[in-house]
């Protein structure tokens, strides 16, 4: 009887292995089972509480910052005034020693089609101390108020930093339940890296630059408080021959001032920045990106520069996914990924941002850059050195969800869900970061999807497991 249990004990061990094998097959990518609303988010009445204008005639409204300089320093304060004659001056102290004081603004305005813009001031705060809060005043008599922000600690390889990722935010109920989520997430980010498709403004009739003015009311209480990092999307473009507006990206660039002179870029759609150990690379998807054009020749000249021995972690932003397993936009970003993707591998890229598609992807570290025109390789593969794509153009815009996927899942598709959410990227030092994906319909503190990162410079000879 001897030989008979041998023989059991064989077949469960060939049946356990095969067992194992189709698992660790199925494990190679996760589209998530989550059931969630299947209908678009509308926009919010203008009349909602999270429009309201502050009190005061000619009351500064529309607050926000971002950073102002290359190394952090310097912080761009804007703000819209809706009439002529609001002060241009910003006043501002440093809590630990309560100096006091004040800078200029400059002060834009625009016309689109039969909208005419308030009074858009920019102020740029320089010599600022690191790792400090600053108390910042704008406006002048009973209009006048007041915020925070605390600037960034000195970049260094093992400075522990949290950013805030969202993208295609919209102004509908659930893009209030996204931000919403990521103020009370227990990280506590301390910047947002934007991933563009802002207001949603022109999917309103004549592009309703109204739009533009409840957005920035509706994100001022977190933008006047923390800077947002901006990446220009398809929604910014503003486009529309159609109605006499012959010139992209008219609103977003005299709203959104970025310090991109200081990074060596001629655009304000593409330029860098240093944050803390972090070393943000923001380009522009809609921007002509092939060999000798500015982008081109800025980014070859940028990367070169990147000094990983004092920002470790390299991350780049694009609108536009690389990589998107989503039939929505599908392969709408190939053109910039033939021409970056190759840069991406070379200076051990750890993280590509993208937003666009209204969905969460992750993918698992891969690169496509065999393919030549003739030798048939055009297949991503596992790759130690390149980059993870993650796309979370999410935020809950007016456009709803992008619910059809590829099928099979490909392989590079660790996991995919089609919900609302934000992200968040907590850097611990400089081997180490943890990322993790929270969707709205879960508790503050939940996370639906989760990842160790291990630093590409410092840390490369581990292989990361998905």
């Amino acid at each position: 009887m001897a030989w008979r249990h041998v023989s059991c004990l064989s077949s469960l061990l060939f049946f356990a292995t095969l067992l194992a094998a189709f698992v660790e097959l199925c494990n190679a990518g996760k589209t998530s089972t989550f059931i969630r609303k299947k209908y678009p988010s509308t926009d919010l009445p203008f009349d909602a509480d999270v429009f309201a204008e502050p009190p005061g005639h000619n009351a500064p409204q529309q607050v926000h910052i971002t950073q102002g300089n290359h190394d952090g320093r310097a912080m761009i304060v804007s703000w819209v005034y809706p009439f002529k004659g609001g002060s241009k001056r910003v006043h501002y102290h440093n809590e630990k020693t309560g100096e006091k004081k004040h800078a200029n603004a400059i002060v834009v305005k625009y016309k689109w089609y039969n909208y005419t813009s308030g009074y858009i001031h920019h102020c740029t705060i320089k010599n600022l101390e690191y790792d400090t809060k600053y108390y910042y005043t704008i406006g002048g008599g009973d209009t006048r108020r007041t915020f925070s922000f605390v600037t960034p600690p000195e970049p260094g390889p093992d400075v522990p930093y949290t950013f805030g990722l969202i993208g295609d935010l919209g102004q509908t109920v659930d893009s209030n339940r996204t931000l919403t989520h990521y103020e009370h997430n227990p990280y506590k980010g301390k910047a947002v890296l934007m991933i563009g498709d802002l207001s949603y403004a022109d999917d309103h009739p004549y592009h309703n630059n109204e739009r533009w003015d409840s957005w920035g009311r509706f994100v001022e209480r977190s933008v006047a408080y923390q800077p947002w990092i901006w990446v220009a999307g398809n929604h910014e473009i503003d486009f529309a021959p159609e109605l006499g507006e012959n010139e992209p990206f008219v609103p977003y660039l005299h709203r959104y001032h970025v310090p991109f002179e200081d990074s060596g870029s001629t655009s304000p759609l593409w330029y860098s920045i240093k944050r803390a150990s972090a070393y943000i690379i923001v380009l522009s998807s809609y921007s002509a990106c092939a060999k000798y054009t500015p982008q081109y020749d800025w980014l070859q000249q940028e990367l070169p520069k990147v000094n990983r021995t004092e920002t470790p972690w390299l991350i780049v932003l694009v609108h536009s996914p690389w990589y998107n397993s989503y039939n929505y936009h599908y392969m709408e970003g190939e053109s910039m990924r033939v021409v970056f993707e190759q840069w991406m591998v070379q200076y051990k890229v750890d993280l590509v941002l993208a937003g666009h598609v209204h969905a969460y992807e992750r993918s698992g570290r891969i690169s496509n850059i065999r393919y030549n025109i003739t030798d048939g390789l055009s297949v991503p593969t596992s790759d130690n050195g390149a980059p993870v794509y993650i796309t979370i153009g999410d935020g809950g815009n007016i456009e709803g969800l992008a619910f059809s996927m590829t099928t099979p899942q490909p392989e590079y598709s660790v996991y995919r869900e089609a919900s609302y959410g934000h992200g968040i990227f907590d850097i611990k030092n400089r081997t180490h970061a943890y990322f993790s994906w929270n969707r709205n319909e879960d508790q503050y503190s939940t996370e639906a999807d989760s990842k160790w990162f291990h630093n590409r410079f410092w840390y490369a000879h581990v292989q990361e497991s998905d």
